[in-house]
């Protein structure tokens, strides 16, 4: 199984983020204590799956009690890394760069835009809300001066990999990557790929099997 170098397997960090968005509904609704069992009722998971999930943040829960959700909270936030405020740039200023500029909820997960790169020179010195626009060329200066690790990419496929070789080059330790295209960094640099294409086409599938077992239900109530 693929796990990180804190030794968290993949899918476990990929299940936090909904852990998360659930305790704090709980939180809201003023529930001081929560169990594995009801986070396993209402995400539809087994409950020794979510206790060996949250055994690898360290908190440990009280016997025929549970977690207490503010604790167990924290301790997802600081797992992921979330409690700290992270700088990232993006490259590419286009619609889908504008959107995630755009978007508030970075700022739940510790990610913060502090500016966007474009090659259109009529998109320079402007802003995507508080974020502004740069001309590409500025990329090295900007790097340097403000130590920004992440950058976001979101350019034409025929533009990615010679963005991400740039960004390399400039000492970007981690790539978002956005764009519909597989690229190639050095192993020392993070590289996450966020494909919409493969997303939706899962989605589509199911879809497709919902809608196929609901025309063999209907057959088979004609009989």
């Amino acid at each position: 199984m693929m796990e990180n170098k804190r030794g968290i397997p993949i899918p476990t960090i990929k299940r936090f983020p909904s852990y998360l968005r659930l305790l704090k509904v709980f939180k809201e609704e003023g529930r001081e204590m929560v169990s594995a069992t009801m986070l396993a009722e209402e995400l539809g998971l087994k409950p020794i799956q979510v206790r060996k999930d949250i055994s690898f943040t360290g908190l440990e829960g009280k016997p025929r009690v549970g977690f207490e959700v503010e604790k167990l909270i924290d301790a997802i936030i600081s797992v992921l890394g979330w409690d700290n405020v992270t700088d990232a740039i993006i490259i590419g200023a286009g619609h889908l760069g504008s959107a995630l500029a755009r978007y508030e909820g970075f700022g739940c997960y510790g990610l913060k835009i502090v500016a966007a790169f474009d090659t259109a020179e009529e998109k320079w010195g402007t802003g995507i809300g508080e974020v502004p626009i740069y001309p590409f060329d500025h990329l090295r200066q900007y790097i340097a001066e403000n130590h920004v690790n992440i950058a976001v990419l979101a350019v034409p496929a025929d533009e990615a990999q010679a963005v991400a070789d740039r960004l390399v080059a400039l000492g970007i330790m981690a790539i978002w990557n956005f764009a519909p295209k597989d690229i190639k960094v050095p192993s020392r640099v993070v590289l996450q790929r966020t494909d919409l294409a493969t997303s939706f086409a899962v989605l589509s599938a199911r879809v497709k099997r919902v809608m196929e077992s609901r025309e063999f239900s209907e057959e088979d109530d004609s009989w």
